[in-house]
């Protein structure tokens, strides 16, 4: 059932990653290993897994808790960029990066609300039979 509501707030927690990827290009964290870009793509995955596994409300949980831990790493890496990013006047866009994960972080954490409350909706009929 992708019209439930625990579905648009995982399904805007994708797009939230999706708008990091995409404002974060700039982000040099290390010259190697494009961190930022491997987190959003990892997010976007799991996020897209958890929407079409929703037949498995636990499932859905483990991914959406997942997709936080990964998102509280990713604004930990984006805060220790944004100390050590010189700007000012001339770089406006300066800090934004971090707002899509702390989006993500709270629109996962009402999914998973939903989701728990589905979970006891079902839990309850169960008994009742």
């Amino acid at each position: 059932m992708l019209q439930r509501i625990q579905t648009i707030w995982t399904f805007l927690a994708v797009l939230a990653a999706v708008f990091l990827f995409v404002t974060a290009q700039d982000v040099i964290i290390s010259d190697s290993i494009p961190v930022i870009n491997i987190g959003c793509f990892v997010l976007v995955l799991i996020g897209l897994l958890s929407v079409f596994s929703f037949k498995n409300r636990k499932r859905q949980i483990l991914l959406n808790t997942v997709s936080i831990i990964i998102n509280a790493l990713l604004i930990g890496i984006l805060a220790y960029w944004l100390l050590n990013l010189s700007g000012g006047i001339s770089f406006p866009e300066k800090g934004i990066e971090p707002i899509f994960s702390l989006i993500a972080v709270i629109c996962l954490f009402i999914a998973n609300i939903y989701i728990k409350k589905d979970e006891r909706l079902v839990k309850s009929v169960d008994r009742l039979r």
